[in-house]
């Protein structure tokens, strides 16, 4: 058998997100997801995991969207306070690791001072891959006991990677009914693989501030509908 995580990134960042996720996980697929602990919908998001403890959670690490939990952490942010876009934090990468490993504490701890207790832990569009802030995902991986989501065929060093596999196309045009038939394709029988995805609805803080929009809603619909193949098993 195939063991399968599918897991839905960015709850926390709206109630839209957050209810999304939970359709796709109670009607369909999703099992995992990850939480941003500095957005708008974070709340809710602690709230609707303690009603449906069968869905497990992890943590999202964010450097790229909203604004830091600390407020002296100035490599972090631009002239407004909010954290750096993507483009801008890739233009410029003048981060410090001291203030990178204080804000992601920062959010970790927010996360177990909920009473959740976390799987595992990725990070916003896949920042915790950046070579420089391996030093800082291995100190806080070691720290906390957490595995850490791999992108490639080759785990980050020194960190247990959170499955074998990692599957980051069921995104965008990659959003298709027969996404999960192909899986038997490209796992080898006894691995176990993390499918990314991004259920949601619309919501106005969607629809003001995430490039990825519309098609979160298409997501939602096969998550919760789709029928997996008898070689794959949800973990």
């Amino acid at each position: 058998m195939i063991k399968l995580i599918v897991n839905a990134d960015d709850f926390g960042y709206s109630r839209g997100i957050n209810y999304g996720i939970i359709d796709a996980h109670k009607n369909g697929v999703v099992n995992s997801t990850t939480m941003m602990m500095n957005m708008p919908g974070v709340s809710h998001a602690v709230e609707l995991a303690k009603e449906n403890p069968s869905l497990q959670v992890g943590i999202h690490l964010v450097l790229t969207c909203g604004k830091p939990l600390l407020n002296d952490v100035p490599t972090l942010v631009n002239g407004n306070g909010n954290f750096k876009s993507r483009h801008e934090f890739f233009e410029d990468k003048n981060i410090s690791l001291d203030e990178l490993e204080r804000e992601w504490t920062a959010q970790i701890e927010k996360f177990l001072e909920s009473g959740l207790k976390p799987t595992h832990f990725d990070s916003h569009h896949h920042v915790h891959t950046v070579p420089d802030f391996l030093p800082v995902v291995q100190k806080l991986a070691q720290k906390y006991n957490l595995s850490v989501r791999r992108i490639s065929e080759n785990a980050l060093q020194g960190i247990t990677p959170f499955t074998d596999i990692f599957l980051h196309d069921f995104y965008g045009e990659g959003v298709t009914d027969d996404y999960f038939e192909k899986i038997l394709t490209r796992v080898q029988d006894g691995q176990s693989v993390e499918v990314m995805c991004h259920p949601g609805y619309l919501d106005y803080e969607i629809l003001n501030n995430s490039s990825y929009a519309k098609d979160r809603v298409k997501e939602t619909l096969i998550l919760s509908t789709v029928k997996l193949p008898k070689e794959i098993d949800l973990l």
